[in-house]
């Protein structure tokens, strides 16, 4: 579970230093500006990411489960900040592709 959590924060802060930027006001900054900001958030990711993945590797997750399950948090935070914060609609390929990501999740969980 705190791997989970940990994840889910990381991923929060990547979110964010990607794609603050795209929203409102954030294209008329200067790109080295946007770009050390950016920075500085991802900072806070790996302060997170990392942790995550020594916790979860400790408990017995391999570094492909890691992975997995990171890229599906990854995709489920992303698709909150694109409705909540990019303004965008959920359309069914989104939720398409988010079942196809979680079809490798339980490829890589089931049987453990």
């Amino acid at each position: 579970m705190l791997t989970i959590l940990l994840l889910v924060a990381s991923n929060i802060f990547m979110t964010i230093a990607w794609y603050w930027h795209l929203g409102k006001g954030g294209l008329e900054k200067p790109l080295l500006t946007v770009i050390l900001i950016s920075w500085l958030i991802a900072g806070v990711e790996y302060c997170f990411a990392v942790p995550a993945n020594r916790v979860g590797f400790l408990a017995g997750w391999t570094p492909g489960q890691l992975k997995i399950a990171q890229e599906a948090i990854a995709l489920t935070v992303f698709g909150v900040f694109m409705v909540t914060v990019l303004g965008e609609a959920l359309h069914w390929r989104h939720f398409a592709a988010f079942g196809c990501i979680m079809a490798g999740v339980a490829f890589l969980f089931v049987g453990k």
